[in-house]
Parts: structure tokens; sequence; C-alpha cells
């Protein structure tokens, strides 16, 4: 599968696994990288020692590409980049931030950049930043998402006719065919967090992975709009957050419900009750963990199974 995708990345699949808070390891990313996609580590969690080792083990697990994903908003991102450059990470995903105050910086070491957007806004101001490439995010998503609702389906198009760039398209991506629907409306190629949740190497707790493959439809909210917007599987801690809305909390209040430290006492430990379960729509059709390879293997093969079905009488009219 060569496309533009595969060609700016030089990977075999244009799949790339989300660099998803307290999930996404050198174990997941390395894992996804020798499947023929692009692995990313997760940095947003991390301090700048714990990114090293991670890269380091990352180096040591795959010969294939794999990027870093890069929150801008994280306190130390001075010293990750500086991790980054000296230890020749070939590609970073940056995110939640204005993708001007880095880009140049890293391309100017030879660095692939792509920015993460929820609008077509900023994708055009992505765009115009110089970076190689957009991760367009649509309302299903899962972790921290856009305020505007937008969905996939129509964010895709609204992009991919404006902008020059690659498209990379992500929200409610998991299967086969919803890679191709996604490519159908004119992307190059999709990012996949929740379904690598659940794989084997998925840094996730047992506890969170297994509340991933029980959801169910309607599991899931996006909520703290007014706050940092996120979408969460339904617990006991977003009871008490939507007890909040329905009398009318204010942002302090909901700040201070939010506190610090939820998510990785959900995802990362395992607390089903007070922790953040950061988690997408897509999580209803996720049924089983399985080994990150065997997850790319089956998408690609649901993908060419849906896109010869393209030819048949189905599709006639």
């Amino acid at each position: 599968m060569r496309n533009r995708v595969t060609t700016l990345f030089n990977i075999e699949y244009p799949i790339i696994q989300a660099g998803m808070i307290w999930c996404s390891g050198w174990e997941l990313a390395s894992a996804v990288s020798n499947a023929g996609g692009l692995g990313i580590i997760g940095s947003g969690s991390m301090y700048p020692h714990i990114l090293e080792e991670h890269i380091l083990k990352c180096q040591q697990a795959t010969d294939k590409p794999f990027a870093v994903n890069l929150p801008m908003l994280y306190p130390d991102i001075d010293k990750h980049i500086e991790t980054i450059i000296r230890l020749k990470v070939p590609i970073v995903f940056t995110s939640a931030g204005n993708p001007k105050t880095w880009t140049a910086h890293l391309k100017a070491h030879g660095i692939t950049v792509v920015h993460v957007v929820s609008s077509l806004k900023f994708a055009l101001k992505s765009e115009e930043a110089g970076v190689d490439a957009v991760v367009v995010e649509g309302f299903e998503a899962g972790g921290h998402n856009g305020r505007d609702e937008t969905t996939t389906l129509c964010l895709i198009p609204m992009v991919t006719e404006k902008v020059k760039i690659p498209v990379i398209a992500a929200g409610g991506i998991g299967t086969g065919r919803g890679m191709l629907a996604a490519m159908n409306l004119g992307a190059d190629g999709v990012q996949i967090g929740s379904r690598f949740v659940a794989s084997i190497e998925s840094s996730a707790h047992q506890n969170f992975k297994n509340v991933v493959v029980d959801a169910k439809e309607g599991d899931t909210d996006l909520t703290l709009k007014n706050v940092t917007p996120v979408r969460l599987v339904k617990n006991e801690f977003y009871n008490q957050l939507k007890e909040a809305y329905e009398r009318n909390a204010d942002v302090e209040e909901l700040k201070s419900i939010l506190g610090r430290g939820r998510a990785k006492k959900g995802m990362f430990e395992g607390d089903l009750v007070e922790g953040e379960l950061e988690i997408g729509q897509i999580a209803g059709l996720i049924h089983e963990i399985l080994p990150a390879k065997e997850i790319v293997n089956e998408i690609i093969a649901e993908y060419r199974t849906a896109l010869a079905e393209q030819t048949n009488d189905k599709f006639q009219f």
C-alpha cells in the first residue's frame, strides 16, 4: 500500500497508532511499527528521563520508523524536544498547542512533523506553520477532544477539500471498514487509539482493558467542555461530574473534582471507580484483547475485503 502517508513515514500500511497518555509506551509503539504501521510513544505522562528510556528501548525493539507524541502544554516540553533531537527520533506528532511554536525547530533537525487538530481552522493554521501532515480528529475520539463536536465523517472532507498536505483521519476508527470509509472520504491514512488500548502490549491496566472490551454503545460521553473536553467511560467519577453540571457548578468546582492524577489512577493503576477512563465511542466494537500485530493484520485484511466489495453489485445503482 503506497500512498502519501506510507511514503512520508516509510511504513508499509497507512495505520498510525495514537500516542495515548498512560497507554502507549515503547512496547506498543515498537509492536505496531514492527507490524507495518507507525507506532507512537505517548510522552504526555512521562518525565524527561522516562521518555529517554522509552525511546532507547523502542530503538532496540524495532528497526522501523516510530514517532513520539508531544502535547505542547507539557511543562518540560523543551527537555522532551532536546531528547527527541539528541536520540534522532524521525517523526514527531504535536498536539494541544500552537504548531508554529516548535515545527520549524524540529524540521531544521530533519524531523517530520505532524499536528493533531479537531477543526478545519486549525488544520489550515497547521499547514501554514509548515507541518508535513495533519491528524484530523472527530468528536467520536477518546481522550481530549474538540469543543465543536464535529464528527469524523464531516471533518475529513472539510479538511481534505482545503489543505494540500496529507490528512490522517482519527476518531471512531478501529476496523478495516472504518479505515476504508475514512480513505474514501479523502484521508491518506488513519490514526487509531482505542483499538490499541485493548492490546497485549498496551501499558494500560488490565482492569481498564477489560472495561474497554465490555463497553457498549452509549457507555462514553464527552464532558468537561468548559474546562478541557474529554471523552470518558461513565463510571462513578463521571457521575460526580454529571451531578456537578446538573447543579450548575462553576469551573473552579469542576477543576476541584477533576483534581490531579485522575487519568493515571484510572487507565494506568486500574481504579475503575475514581479514575478517569478515557476511551472513544469505537469501544463498542472492540470485543477482545489481542497482540498489536494481530490488530494491524485484522484491520488490513478487513480493509482489503471491503475494498474488493466495492466492485460488487452491492455498490451498483
